[in-house]
């Protein structure tokens, strides 16, 4: 569960490379969270660019919420 947090926090990180060191504020890390272990929990040893990937192919899936962390950093 602990490595589950780890890679959603580094997930964030990445997504939002434009915004200088915001790794995503604790509600847009609980937004997916739940999404990430639905839909890409096989994945969670692969990285967070695999993690990315997953949700974006899962997105018409994804709650409201958590698309809406992805467009809003630009994904």
């Amino acid at each position: 569960m602990q490595r589950f947090f780890v890679a959603l926090i580094l997930l964030f990180i990445l997504v939002s490379s434009g915004a200088l060191g915001h790794s995503g504020t604790e509600q847009e890390q609980l937004a997916c969270s739940r999404d990430v272990q639905r839909f890409c929990r096989k994945l969670m040893d692969q990285g967070d660019f695999t993690i990315l990937a997953c949700l974006k192919e899962n997105r018409p899936k994804l709650s409201p919420a958590c698309r809406y962390v992805l467009v809003s950093h630009g994904q």
